[in-house]
Parts: structure tokens; sequence; C-alpha cells
């Protein structure tokens, strides 16, 4: 064999396993579409976060099935290989979902303890008019009971 075919075979086996990731990539990303619409179907996970995995799916689709895209961003980005460039799109994209996450369960926090507040009033006014009505002659609630 000499080095011209060796070297053809070399390309055509890196060719076939660009091609084999490739297609990997984009069953990766249609198992996940597959799995965000049914966890949305089952009300597992709402619309609004439901739209950012698919936004992700869709990139990585777009990704796989464009040759030089990635290529092109990361060379105009100065990003050494591509390989680098997705890292950091993904790094990117993990860090805003958690600030985003972050912010809604401070807000959550926030109305949680702002509905106890709420019901612990509520439950005192109740102890008063019941004991109001009934001449405070045992109508205390038990501690606990509801």
């Amino acid at each position: 064999m000499t080095a011209y075919q060796l070297g053809l075979s070399v390309a055509h086996t890196a060719q076939t396993t660009a091609t084999l990731q490739r297609v990997a990539v984009v069953l990766f990303a249609v198992v996940g579409f597959a799995l965000v619409f049914e966890l949305v179907r089952r009300r597992a996970l709402m619309e609004r976060y439901a739209l950012l995995w698919l936004l992700a799916a869709v990139l990585l689709v777009v990704l796989a099935i464009w040759r030089g895209l990635l290529t092109s961003i990361s060379r105009d980005l100065h990003i050494y290989t591509p390989v680098n460039a997705l890292f950091a799109a993904g790094f990117v994209f993990v860090t805003a979902l958690l600030l985003h996450f972050s912010i809604v369960i401070s807000r959550l926090s926030e109305e949680s303890k702002t509905l106890a507040q709420r019901l612990a009033l509520l439950d005192e006014r109740v102890e008063q008019i019941e004991r109001a009505g009934s001449g405070g002659r045992g109508a205390r609630r038990r501690a606990g009971e509801r």
C-alpha cells in the first residue's frame, strides 16, 4: 500500500467518523426534542422553560448539519478549535440557565414567606373570631389543628 493510498484511507475514515458524529448529534437532539415535548405533555415542564431546551436542541441540529458554521464562529471569535467554541457556548448556556433559575427561586422563596405570614395572620383572626363567637369557652384550637 502506497503512502497516497494510506492517506486516502485515513481521510475516508476521518470523513466517515465525522459523518457518524453528525448523525449522533442529530439523533441526540431529536431525542431531546421528544423528551421535552413529553415532559410538557405530562405537565412536568412548563412551556416557558421548554422553549429554552427546544432552542438548544435546534441549535445543536443546525451546528451538526451546517458543516462550516461552528468553524467559522470559532475562527471569528479567535477560538483555536471549534470544539472549544462549542464548549464555551454550552458553558454560557448553562450559566445563563442557572442565573435564570436562581432568580425564579429567589422570587418563589419571597412569595412563600409572604404567604406563610398571611396564613399565620388569618389563623390568628379565625381563632379570635371563634373565641368571640363562643364567649371564650373552650373554642380555642389545639396547636397544629387547622
